[in-house]
């Protein structure tokens, strides 16, 4: 009965360590928050492809913006809807965080370099797009979604 006991107790706590390394990881459902509101804007979802960072926007969560088009977007995003779109891609794992990829910025159709970086436990995504140099750019603080 004590073996079997230990060994439940070993199980859980390498169950408890998976879903927690699993929680530290940018992969599943985020929250992004408007940078001018600081009300919360779309449900995201990314993803590992390979080696690669990738972001979709799944949801648009004003009702009004619901059928947005990304007008000033240019290539195969040119007037396409920012509602599933995919608006990250190409970062990929450096230690603790993900780089050298591109975000895009459907409201002004821009694509800038990207870092993403898991940060509070899992709790939030740092997401940092700059032009050139990281020092010279903007960083949005994202919520896991529950």
């Amino acid at each position: 009965m004590k073996q079997l006991f230990t060994l439940i107790t070993i199980i859980t706590a390498s169950l408890f360590q998976l879903a927690n390394a699993a929680e530290n990881t940018p992969f599943g459902q985020w929250e992004t928050i408007d940078d001018v509101t600081g009300k919360a804007k779309s449900i995201v979802n990314i993803w590992q492809d390979g080696d690669e960072l990738m972001g979709q926007i799944i949801t648009i969560l004003d009702p009004a913006k619901k059928n947005k088009v990304c007008t000033k977007c240019s290539g195969a995003n040119k007037d396409k809807p920012v509602e599933g779109m995919v608006f990250i891609w190409g970062l990929e794992k450096d230690n603790d965080y993900w780089t050298g990829g591109k975000i895009l910025d459907p409201d002004n159709g821009k694509e800038y370099k990207a870092n993403i970086t898991v940060i509070n436990d899992g709790e939030n995504l740092e997401v940092r797009g700059y032009i050139g140099f990281a020092l010279i750019g903007r960083s949005q603080i994202w919520n896991r979604v529950r």
